[in-house]
């Protein structure tokens, strides 16, 4: 992304979004590797996003057996077979990942270009269990391009936290691609309210199935959508099936930020009014 903040002035372009819903296995990366390839090729299209942790599965509480499984980016084989994949059908890819790293473990999201390109961002607010088992990212890259489409990228819950849909948005992301394991009901109702707020395309990718583990079971709900910039869901999964589905979106909806002839949601901003109130500035006391 060049930073800037889009216009009405930009010409639409249109580009074919997808998510890729299903269950992976846990510890079997191989196993989940091959499902990731075998998606990415059954279908034409410009940009699939897949869900968080796709080649490990989710739940670990011993970090020992997670980084036996977790890999390097984007020289370990599932990035090597899916970089290879991009480039024979001409189309990107976006998965989560347990990302072994020289300065940490991580819990990661990686967009793979069929130009050989690959951004890998690191989730910025852990959920639960994985405090367990991975390192807190500092800042890392979260922005990258697919077929013309300005994609930044986002894992699960950081949905709660608007500033990051908007950190984005104003950074100049057409899309936000979010790989996500959701146990909780709200996410996908949430995140059509961060398009709206921010008039982007969201795809989030969530999971299927059940993991048990030392006495702990998760139970994600999958329900993956694409949703637009007007908040219109133009594809979603139940709760339990394995599919790709995929949506043609016209970009320069999510390059127009108007909402009337006279409202902008990011020049009409107001900055200046959003700061903590300092003392003597804030609500009266009761």
């Amino acid at each position: 992304m060049d930073g800037r903040v889009p216009t009405a002035r930009d010409e639409s372009l249109f580009v074919t979004l997808g998510f890729y819903q299903f269950s992976p296995k846990r510890g079997e990366p191989g196993w989940n590797r091959a499902r990731l390839e075998a998606a990415l090729r059954s279908t034409r299209l410009d940009l699939l996003v897949c869900p968080e942790l796709a080649t490990t599965g989710y739940l670990y509480l011993d970090r020992e057996e997670l980084l036996r499984v977790a890999e390097s980016v984007p020289d370990g084989p599932t990035c090597v077979a899916l970089s290879a994949a991009c480039r024979e059908m001409r189309a990107a890819i976006v998965f989560g990942i347990a990302e072994r790293a020289k300065d940490g473990l991580f819990n990661s999201a990686v967009l793979l270009t069929p130009d050989g390109g690959s951004v890998c961002y690191r989730k910025a607010h852990l959920f639960d269990t994985e405090i367990l088992v991975f390192d807190r990212a500092g800042r890392s890259p979260h922005e990258g391009r697919a077929a013309g489409a300005r994609v930044g990228l986002m894992v699960c819950f950081d949905w709660r936290f608007p500033e990051m849909a908007r950190m984005l948005a104003l950074e100049g992301a057409d899309v936000i691609a979010h790989p996500a394991n959701l146990v909780h009901p709200h996410c996908q109702d949430a995140m059509i309210t961060r398009s709206l707020e921010n008039r982007v395309y969201t795809v989030t990718a969530s999971r299927t199935g059940t993991e048990t583990v030392g006495g702990l079971t998760v139970s994600f709900t999958g329900k993956s959508q694409i949703v637009s910039p007007k908040g219109e869901r133009l594809a979603q999964a139940d709760g339990a099936e394995e599919c790709v589905k995929i949506a043609r979106v016209d970009l320069g909806l999510a390059r127009d930020k108007r909402v009337t002839s006279r409202n902008d949601i990011f020049r009409d901003r107001r900055p200046d009014v959003y700061a903590p109130a300092r003392d003597g500035e804030g609500m009266a006391s009761p």
